[in-house]
């Protein structure tokens, strides 16, 4: 008995062992699998040209009052601070454009529909902690859009890319209503996340670099992804924010606890073709340092001025101060040292992805501050 027994135990071991070896090794495909839709793309049918007029296609704009995500201001925690922290004061309004990150998952399409339940809900998540850092701004807008379906990134099907356009298009237009609805010398704020900051990367080569419009950006914050110094910045027509004091410049980052293992983004980044034409290969990625406000910058925990950590199903949280370190490795990414307890949303890797901005959350909003009155003295 004790011998069958030991026969299972042992049994129950190799099949543990064998699982593990199956998702270290086929992790990807197995992603793949339950996320890359199987259908037929859809070519989806232009927005009409006033579409973004209608108030239902914004997650925020000005009107919507209490209700708006991106007006949430968290609480400091404990007895720190009861009162809430609010934005260092600004020489000059300005308005901000937010693009959401993929909340899209299904499979059954390539591009999730306008007003799917389940990925609105998740979106109104995402913009209270992602878009509220931004709430110091005269004007928040943050559209809806068609969104690519997260499968779309782990492909490399012809699919993939026409549901990303078919995004972008719908971004572009939103934008475009945007621009004739602020103040013609109202400055701007680009800022997204992930697949937001993936459209804003185009939107900035193809509307704003070389043109009018570009004096006016104060900012733009590409985080969440992969920005090459070589293949990408020089066409989006903003350098990098190279002093925390810098106006009209491009920031970004993506955050690892360690130990980290970025193979996988390192990989897909590697392979993917930049805005030159060219591979990014082993160019740089661009590394912000969001506690220092410089490129590849080290500081300990002490300058973060507040880490919004997260409840269990992310819809509410509060400020930290100093909890989170930062430092940008060589390779463009930012470590966070120890992993922190932010939630159950960590992905493999240490990859800190869904928590980029919540992470630095007090630092992202004296930040933008600060490079809109740049901007104003500047101007």
């Amino acid at each position: 008995m004790a011998r069958k027994f030991l026969y299972i135990i042992a049994g129950l071991i190799v099949l543990v062992i064998a699982g593990m070896l199956v998702l270290r090794i086929w992790s990807k495909e197995l992603a793949a699998l339950a996320f890359v839709p199987s259908t037929e793309f859809v070519e989806q049918k232009p927005m009409d040209t006033n579409a973004y007029q209608d108030p239902a296609m914004w997650f925020s704009r000005p009107g919507i009052g209490l209700e708006d995500p991106a007006r949430w201001q968290p609480a400091y925690s404990g007895d720190e601070r009861s009162q809430t922290v609010s934005a260092d004061a600004t020489s000059a309004p300005f308005a901000v454009f937010f693009v959401h990150p993929t909340s899209y998952l299904e499979r059954t399409q390539w591009n999730a529909p306008i007003g799917d339940a389940e990925s609105d809900r998740v979106t109104q998540i995402y913009l209270r902690g992602m878009a509220s850092p931004f709430n110091g701004a005269s004007e928040i807008w943050a559209p809806r859009y068609r969104q690519a379906t997260l499968g779309a990134f782990m492909t490399d099907k012809a699919e993939a890319q026409k549901a990303i356009d078919a995004a972008y298009t719908d971004v572009e237009h939103a934008f475009d209503f945007f621009l004739s609805s602020i103040d013609a010398d109202t400055p701007i704020v680009l800022a997204g996340h992930s697949q937001g900051s993936l459209h804003l990367m185009r939107l900035l080569k193809d509307r704003v670099a070389g043109t009018e419009l570009a004096p006016r950006i104060a900012a733009a914050y590409l985080i969440g992804w992969p920005v090459s110094v070589e293949h990408d910045l020089p066409a989006m027509g903003l350098p990098a924010c190279a002093t925390a004091q810098q106006a009209g410049c491009i920031l970004s980052w993506s955050s690892f606890a360690e130990p980290a293992d970025p193979s996988a983004v390192i990989e897909t980044y590697a392979a993917s073709i930049g805005f030159d034409g060219v591979k990014r290969g082993t160019s740089a990625i661009l590394c912000t340092n969001p506690l220092t406000g410089s490129i590849g910058a080290a500081a300990k925990a002490d300058m973060n001025l507040g880490t919004l950590v997260p409840d269990g199903d992310l819809s509410k949280g509060a400020l930290v101060r100093q909890s989170v370190p930062a430092r940008c490795d060589d390779r463009g990414l930012l470590l966070i040292g120890d992993p922190p307890e932010m939630g159950s949303y960590v992905l493999p890797g240490n990859n800190y992805h869904v928590y980029d901005i919540p992470l630095f959350w007090a630092n992202t909003q004296a930040d933008v501050a600060r490079r809109v009155g740049a901007w104003a003295i500047k101007d």
